[in-house]
């Protein structure tokens, strides 16, 4: 049976025992699916995320909540009896809440924070205090720690009593008497070690640890680098203060790539999927970008009434204007994709600006001399097709086009490559230098470049 045919059959499976009313066929049905299934039955029956939600058991709901979209999420919340919403927040993990509450308006916080059992709203309200992006946001307290003078019997038992409430239990973490941390050890080491030895036999102290006020994006790099599946996370005295695991890691990689492709589109980043989002909400979202991007496209104009004469003069120049700035706008566009990309998942850092700019000359060079050498063709072939529009000077024009090709592409390139970095240098967002702004940019500069090289080859002669 196809995937396809399963959805169906899974879809009317639910229709079926949904119109049954019969409570408990409801639960059973869908405590026996795979959560993911859950998921997609609640996306496509929007109508009944509630009362899936409410069918399910609290283990299960609290699983099923966390990995929905925001705004579903919010409505289920604000649909749910008042009762099993304060369930269901105390049962979330520490951290998951707390991604859940810091995208809530404040009132809104207060309320659900009010909900919670008095030692689930401490750990909520601590992590709520670390800023925004921060990895403090990211970690759970649901980890075993255990004492370096623990014998692998005693860290056992400790396993067997607290495993049940954390979150992963595959690292152990090792702390002393006043709470800092030494070392953590693979869950593999206790198994293949004997009864009585000290866990400070097993320690080699070569611990890889975050803070709490590091960026989440920091978080992303060290797991990448380091093949773990949870990282503890200390305070500035090297206190215990939490752990983050993968599953969180890789759920904001995935938050700060679209971001990034809606910054690079020439958009703000969206906070709600794009069929939730109020249509003015999204008009506000994008008409910024659009108005800034409208006024620097004027300076395009103006640019072009600089060469009013030169135009007028050589009125076949105006017929390559398009397919000049096209070829810088294009170039700056690949060149910024690239690097922001790049930068992105940690190839290249603001110390290898050096390197891009080498790199980016020769590209530009390259990629230049080619457009060039087609530019260049393209007017000798059609110079001896239609003789009257290029006349008798059709190889200094050719000569024009080409060289300028090579000057807007070359001048492309360094642009679309250096502006993230020197945006990153400031302290701003690189993707904010998307290919839009990139390609309104060199438009400018390549209408420049063109008449320029036009006036050289051409002065006395067009113009």
């Amino acid at each position: 049976m196809s995937l396809e045919l399963q959805e169906i059959s899974l879809q009317q499976q639910f229709e079926e025992v949904i119109a049954s009313e019969d409570k408990l066929q409801i639960k059973e049905f869908l405590n026996n699916q795979n959560i993911s299934d859950v998921a997609d039955l609640i996306y496509d029956n929007q109508d009944y995320e509630s009362q899936i939600i409410s069918h399910l058991s609290l283990h299960r709901a609290a699983s099923l909540f966390k990995i929905l979209e925001f705004s579903t999420q919010k409505r289920i919340v604000k649909n749910l009896p008042a009762f099993y919403t304060a369930e269901l927040l105390n049962e979330l993990p520490a951290d998951d809440r707390t991604a859940f509450l810091s995208e809530l308006p404040s009132n809104a916080v207060r309320e659900l924070v009010k909900t919670l059992n008095p030692e689930e709203r401490k750990i909520t309200l601590s992590l709520l205090g670390y800023p925004e992006g921060s990895v403090g946001r990211l970690m759970t307290p649901d980890y075993i720690y255990v004492y370096e003078h623990d014998t692998v019997e005693d860290v056992l038992n400790t396993i067997r009593k607290y495993a049940k409430n954390s979150e992963t239990i595959d690292v152990i973490y090792v702390i002393n008497d006043k709470g800092e941390l030494l070392d953590d050890i693979r869950i593999k080491d206790f198994i293949m070690a004997s009864a009585d030895k000290q866990v400070n036999e097993l320690m080699d102290g070569r611990v890889i640890t975050l803070h709490a006020e590091d960026d989440q994006e920091v978080a992303n790099e060290v797991f990448k680098m380091n093949n773990r599946v949870a990282l503890p996370v200390v305070s500035r005295s090297n206190k215990l203060l939490g752990i983050v695991t993968i599953d969180d890691v890789l759920w904001v990689a995935s938050e700060e790539f679209s971001e990034d492709m809606q910054k690079m589109g020439g958009t703000q980043a969206l906070d709600e999927p794009y069929l939730d989002m109020p249509l003015f909400k999204l008009f506000k979202k994008r008409i910024g970008w659009l108005v800034i991007l409208f006024l620097g496209e004027m300076f395009t104009a103006t640019a072009m009434s600089y060469f009013e004469d030169e135009i007028q003069k050589a009125v076949v120049l105006a017929l390559f204007i398009p397919l000049i700035i096209s070829s810088g706008g294009n170039t700056g566009s690949q060149a910024s994709t690239l690097i922001i990309q790049a930068m992105a998942v940690g190839e290249l850092t603001l110390s290898n600006w050096w390197r891009v700019i080498r790199r980016e000359i020769i590209q530009g060079l390259m990629l230049g001399s080619v457009l060039g050498i087609i530019g260049f063709t393209r007017v000798i072939i059609w110079a001896h097709i239609l003789p009257q529009i290029y006349g008798a000077h059709a190889i200094l024009i050719a000569f024009t086009v080409g060289f300028s090709l090579v000057g807007v592409v070359l001048w492309g390139t360094l642009t679309g490559s250096m502006l993230p970095l020197i945006l990153k240098r400031l302290g701003a967002d690189p993707a904010v230098s998307s290919a839009p702004f990139v390609a309104t940019l060199v438009d400018v500069t390549g209408l420049v470049i063109y008449f320029s090289v036009a006036y050289l080859f051409l002065k006395g002669i067009l113009l």
